[in-house]
Formats: C-alpha cells, structure tokens, sequence
C-alpha cells in the first residue's frame, strides 16, 4: 500500500572522522559535540544520519570508556532531547583483524515523524523505528544492516587496515533509500602517490569503491536510490598539483645512503635565493604558503581532485564550496591549520546514485511505490521531501 509523502521532512547527512576525538577527547570531543549541536540547531531535520570512521581513535582497548560516554552524550543530550528514537551501530570487534572496522553508525529520528521504517536484510522487509537501540561488538550477525571489511590483498602495504562499509535501508514516507558508511584507503606515502598520475593509491580506492557499488546494485535486493558518504580518502592528484605549485622550482633529491632510496624531495625557487617551497618525504607535504588550500575554499585546487571522474555515471555530488577536509591540526588550538603531513584534499564527501540526485534535485519526485510524491530540496548536505 503507498501513502502520500509527508511533506517538508528535512534528513541531514553528516560524515566526520571522529578518530582524534578519542585521543584528546576532554579538549577535541567537547569542541566537535558543540559545533555537531551546532548543526542540529540551525537545519532541524526530521531525520539525521551521521557516519564516522575511525570511531574509537588509534588506540581502542584503551579508549572504550571514552567511547561510552560519547555515545551516552550524543543520545541524551539536551540538544538531542526532541529526537526520541535512534539507532546506533558501532563496530567495537577490534580483536577480529578479519571483521574489525572501526565505523560508528548513527541514526536520530525526530519526535515529528511518522511512519518511518528500517529494512531487515535477513527477512527482507521493512520494521517500525520505534525507541533507541544501541548495537555493537559483532555486527555481522544483525539482520538490519550489511557490513564488510576490504580483503586485505586490496592494500597490501597495511599490515592490518581497518578498512570497510556499513550500509542501511530506510523508508521514509515511502521513499525508499539506502544509506552507506565508508572508509577507503589512504596514501601510504606521498613519494609513492607522487610518481604516477593517477597514483597506485587511487587505483586501490576506485577498485574498492566500485566493489561497494556493485554490492549495493546486485540482485539480491530491490533496487533503491542510495547515499554513500564517509571518508573516501580521496587525493588530489600528487604529481599534477606539486608540479603546479612549484611550477618556478627546481628538485633537488636525496637519498639514503645505504640503499640510494628517494627519501626527500626538496623543491626550491629558481632565484629568491633558492627559497624552498616544499619538501616532500613519506608523510610530510610542507608547503611554505598554506594559504593556498583555504582561498576562496581551495576552488583553485579542485581541477585537481579527479579521483570521482572513474564513476562519474554512477556517482554524483553537489557542487563543494568548503576548503579541503584533510587533514586539519589535532591541536585544539589550531583548529584552522593543516598539518604538513599530507597535501590537503577533500576527503570526507556525501556522493549519491543517479535516481537519488534526481531525488535531491527534482521539485517533486516519484518514489518507489504506486502514487507516492514527495519533494527533496538540498543544501550543505541539508535535504526535504
């Protein structure tokens, strides 16, 4: 049977690596938590999802009771009061190098919606959303969601990466979508992303990537629009970016001296007294003029964020008007700072399937099911049907 969409429902989407918030997380997570609140008070949607990676930071035996009181916080907090149901997955099996993903599922439902339904994967139809649940440990064995971590031959260089998806199935006034929680893998070294365009390691993410696609897509279940957002690790291109910006310089390269490797890459001004520009080893990108990620929200830099263009007829994004999301200073009084471990890049993105950008873009759509209309206007990851 298909009901008529209620109108103006608002569903936020918000994807955030939370990982240093448990390492520091009297100064950090105190921060984060007010400017999430933050959010919550000026879109007040009806449905929120927020995906996190890294959930539970490096080191995450010794961080479990910061990880309790975190998600106490978020589901009784005076900010959240009006959101009386909720659901929440967290990957906590960090023993299990086989299954372990560190991923953190959160899903708030206003006190104003009705009729909202979560799909059982195992049974394969749809339940009431009613209360506030909490799930973790082993997810593998609930029915209500799909998780997966990459095989590990997918990066081999990471001797155990952390790696993986979790996707769910809503329906909300008919509309039927799935939502999809994602880390993909990161640049193990800048000397390596930097001698090949595209690097080994974009290579790596556009073929997990598109084994996350194919699953979403494949005969097992209905197919629904679908949402994919969390932490792609996405770069930009390495060669072509550090070949612009230092477009006046000379290289200079060093090597160990026992066994002639390249371990640092010098760049300097042809005159200005040979001013050096950038150095580049394994994990440093120090460039002297940060300035350049944060103008004008990185616009310069966006030609070279090319990774998306492998799946360009099967993933869309709004347009990006935020400065690049990586990586940002773990140092509560830095907070606007990059740090020079990495050549800033978008990273943490909300990507969609074709029907679901025409359901964020159309004035009125057609959801699944005989009669059902609705509309879906988007904004900062902001949307309303």
């Amino acid at each position: 049977m298909a009901k008529v969409a209620a109108p103006g429902t608002a569903v936020l989407l918000v994807t955030a690596n939370v990982g240093s918030l448990f390492d520091d997380p009297e100064n950090l997570q105190k921060n984060w938590l007010r400017e999430f609140y933050q959010v919550v008070h000026t879109h007040k949607p009806h449905f929120m999802a927020l995906h996190c990676q890294e959930f539970g930071g490096k080191n995450y035996e010794a961080s479990m009771s910061h990880v309790d009181k975190f998600v106490k916080e978020l589901l009784s907090s005076d900010a959240m009061k009006e959101y009386n149901r909720a659901r929440v997955y967290l990957d906590e099996n960090y023993k299990s190098q086989e299954h372990f993903t560190a991923l953190g599922s959160f899903y708030f439902l206003h006190e104003s919606l009705k009729n909202i339904y979560q799909f059982d994967f195992k049974a394969k139809k749809y339940r009431k959303v009613a209360g506030k649940e909490i799930y973790s440990d082993t997810l593998e064995s609930t029915p209500m969601l799909e998780k997966e971590k990459f095989p590990q031959d997918y990066f081999p260089e990471c001797k155990w990466s952390r790696k993986g998806f979790i996707r769910t199935r809503w329906c909300i006034a008919d509309c039927a979508f799935d939502l999809v929680n994602i880390h993909l893998f990161h640049d193990a070294s800048n000397l390596v992303a930097w001698e090949t365009s595209p690097s080994v390691y974009s290579g790596i993410r556009h073929k997990a990537l598109g084994y996350v696609l194919d699953r979403i897509i494949d005969q097992r279940f209905e197919k629904v629009s679908y949402f994919v957002f969390g932490d792609f690790n996405f770069r930009l291109d390495s060669k072509s970016v550090v070949e612009t910006l230092c477009t006046k310089a000379t290289m200079q390269t060093v090597r160990a001296a026992d066994t002639n490797e390249v371990v640092k890459l010098i760049f300097r001004e042809s005159d200005n007294d040979r001013k050096v520009m950038l150095q580049l080893e394994k994990k440093l990108f120090d460039y002297f003029n940060q300035e350049v990620f944060r103008d004008n929200n990185g616009t310069a830099l966006l030609e070279f964020d090319k990774e998306l263009s492998v799946f360009k007829d099967r993933l869309y994004e709004l347009d990006i008007s935020f400065p690049p999301s990586y990586p940002y200073s773990e140092d509560a009084r830095q907070g606007e700072q990059y740090m020079n471990t990495r050549c800033p890049a978008w990273c943490d993105r909300i990507l969609m399937s074709p029907s679901a950008k025409e359901l964020v873009l159309r004035v009125s759509v057609c959801c699944p099911g005989p009669g059902c209309r609705g509309t879906w206007n988007a904004g900062s990851g902001l949307a309303r049907w």
